[in-house]
């Protein structure tokens, strides 16, 4: 276990002066995992303040129980996390592991059925869930490996967690946003080691889906056969960047060489940043932020 410590580091941290221990049973707890990284937001539901922002970068892990050893570490070292009286706790989940299915054909009993088309999927050791999506008419299946849902269960065995993919929350990110941008404008968000895009049509969603980044040619590449696919013109149509990305990045000045109109996405504005998050880019921690929307 002492090895596990090495494992990971806590990469950004920001905390609103306005935080009070004593007031956690007004706020939100947002937790969002992935194989890689490890994210932490608080906000408060009486006025919907931003209060802390946390962010862990994992070391490659060589096993599942390894990866487990990390996230019990980070919390056993975390002198908020294992609280247990918070007013509620989201969970987002990171993953392939997922199947976004109409509303109108969806069937609770069918989670299987769904994932087993899009991913491998065995349902003796994972936890099938859904999300059915308020700003559009589809509903997320996703599965949840079952060790780390029972260890996430048990370290909050008195309150009822709520589950969601990752997908659902740049889902309604973006549809929030909407009326900032361009109609059937494609955006992009920059994860570590995968890319999301999604589009929208008729403000309404058209197209969802993540890929694996194995050299940094291929984000372009995917970007482009999206918009190919999607009959969007790549000298007209509005992209949209949100994530691990700088102004002056590699990643933004090469999608500029093949993309006119292209911009980074704004915060949502349905939270509210003190000056502490001041140092933080707009685009950044957009998944995070929108854990909030998903309920």
């Amino acid at each position: 276990m002492k090895t596990a410590k090495k494992d990971y580091k806590l990469f950004k941290k920001i905390k609103e002066d306005k935080f009070e221990v004593e007031q956690l049973h007004h706020y939100e707890l947002n937790l969002l995992l992935g194989n890689r990284d490890f994210q932490v937001a608080v906000v408060d539901k009486r006025n919907n303040q931003c209060l802390i922002v946390e962010d862990y970068i994992i070391s490659s892990v060589d096993s599942y129980t390894k990866l487990l050893d990390v996230f019990e570490h980070i919390f056993d070292d975390h002198h908020l996390l294992k609280a247990g009286f918070w007013s509620s706790i989201k969970v987002g989940i990171k993953g392939n592991k997922f199947a976004l299915v109409p509303e109108s054909l969806f069937n609770q009993d069918s989670l299987f059925d769904y994932l087993k088309f899009n991913c491998k999927i065995n349902k003796d050791l994972n936890e099938l869930k859904y999300f059915k999506h308020s700003k559009s008419d589809a509903v997320n299946t996703f599965a949840i490996d079952n060790r780390l849902y029972n260890w996430l269960e048990s370290m909050y065995p008195k309150k009822e967690l709520s589950y969601f993919h990752q997908s659902s929350a740049l889902i309604e990110g973006v549809l929030e946003q909407l009326d900032n941008y361009p109609n059937d404008s494609i955006f992009v968000y920059i994860d570590r080691f995968k890319l999301h895009i999604i589009a929208s049509k008729d403000k309404k969603l058209e197209y969802y889906n993540q890929f694996y980044i194995k050299q940094f040619a291929d984000y372009i590449k995917y970007i482009m056969t999206v918009m190919k696919g999607l009959n969007r013109n790549q000298h007209n149509t509005n992209v949209v960047l949100w994530g691990y990305l700088g102004r002056q990045s590699k990643h933004y000045n090469e999608f500029a060489k093949y993309i006119r109109n292209i911009s980074f996405g704004k915060r949502p504005d349905f939270l509210k940043f003190g000056y502490p998050f001041d140092e933080l880019q707009d685009h950044h921690y957009f998944d995070l932020y929108n854990l909030h929307l998903c309920d």
